[in-house]
């Protein structure tokens, strides 16, 4: 499970453009902004946020939080994405026209920065061969609920996929990437196309990868560590409604696939504690053997994604694995049932009901 790091220290020289949808944000953008102005290693960098048709005064709050800082620029728009589109890449798409430096990073508002993850990321990407890199920030949680369900979004791919190997591959079924902190060369994020060939899907950022290396550039995955973290879901009824909006496409868009691999998943790592607590002899110790994998896996995920020493936190989330599933299991079903009923939302508004890219 071992994935690159960004680099603890760094300079940028170069023109940078960092760019910020915004909906709805007025809580955690500005603090976003504040790690933004605090940056240091990058004395080029230029701010982009997009106010996107905000109902409870982001815009405001953002200007406020930029105090006539001249590297950066609000945007205001009350525009509905049009028809096939979600917000996020119609937001994106937008920002990405006001573009004109080489390095383009998108950023979402509840990402926190330390002052030298701008330039650590943007030497990561020159540093090497990949066209887009792809940051996975630290996943925070302050709730029980949270705690049960972030953590598998790190685990998922570290137990399952030789990210080492995965970045190296020009194959588009082994890109992985986070939509909370991409840093693009300019020049290829225009030549696969930008968001516009995404512009339905409910994972943009992992499709958006894919459309880079079918274009023949490669993508990488990096962990932040300690220069960026982010807390994406506040609250059950928050984790509902945002994985509800997207888990329905995984395995294909498949009820069916889905429903497969929640059973193997019940099957691994549910019954062993189960054998464990209830069986005898050899069962017994088949059940707390894998157990004890489970719980290994998972702090070894978590270890993979913080590049820190475990919390109790940590461990106590790592014991509580069979329940995770669970979570995971019934957030699965509640995305499909929600898909199925045409009834999908994201910050007030409908989405589209299909995983396709480009609507044209």
């Amino acid at each position: 499970m071992t994935v690159r790091g960004l680099p603890d220290s760094a300079a940028a020289i170069e023109p940078i453009t960092v760019c910020v949808p915004a909906r709805d944000e007025v809580d955690r953008l500005p603090d976003l902004i504040a790690d933004l102005r605090a940056q240091t290693g990058a004395p080029r960098m230029r701010v982009l946020i997009l106010d996107d048709a905000s109902t409870d005064g982001t815009g405001d709050a953002a200007l406020e939080a930029v105090d006539d800082d001249p590297r950066f620029i609000v945007i205001r728009s009350d525009a509905e994405p049009e028809p096939g589109w979600t917000g996020k890449a119609a937001a994106c798409a937008r920002l990405a026209e006001l573009v004109d430096t080489a390095v383009l990073i998108f950023l979402d508002a509840d990402v926190r920065l330390a002052p030298g993850a701008i330039a650590a990321a943007v030497a990561e990407l020159r540093g090497g061969t990949a066209a887009l890199v792809s940051v996975w920030p630290r996943q925070d949680a302050g709730s029980t609920v949270e705690a049960l369900v972030q953590p598998l979004l790190c685990w998922s791919w570290a137990t399952t996929l030789p990210v080492t190997v995965a970045n190296r591959s020009p194959r588009p079924s082994l890109a992985v990437a986070c939509g909370q902190f991409l840093v693009f060369d300019t020049a290829a994020y225009r030549a696969a196309g930008g968001h516009a060939e995404v512009a339905a899907s409910p994972t943009e950022d992992l499709d958006i990868a894919r459309v880079v290396r079918r274009g023949g550039r490669r993508t990488a995955l990096v962990t932040a560590g300690p220069l960026a973290s982010t807390r994406m879901y506040r609250g059950a009824a928050d984790v509902d409604a945002g994985y509800s909006r997207w888990l329905w496409s995984a395995y294909g868009g498949s009820p069916v696939a889905a429903a497969a691999v929640a059973a193997v998943a019940a099957l691994a790592f549910q019954l062993p504690p189960l054998a464990a607590l209830a069986g005898r002899g050899a069962t017994r110790r088949a059940g707390l053997f894998g157990t004890a994998a489970a719980i290994t896996a998972r702090l070894l995920a978590r270890s993979v994604e913080t590049r820190t020493g475990l919390t109790r936190a940590d461990i106590l989330a790592a014991l509580a694995h069979p329940l995770s599933i669970a979570a995971y299991t019934r957030l699965s079903a509640r995305s499909h049932l929600a898909h199925r009923r045409g009834v999908l939302t994201w910050k007030s508004r409908p989405l589209p009901t299909t995983a396709g890219g480009s609507p044209t």
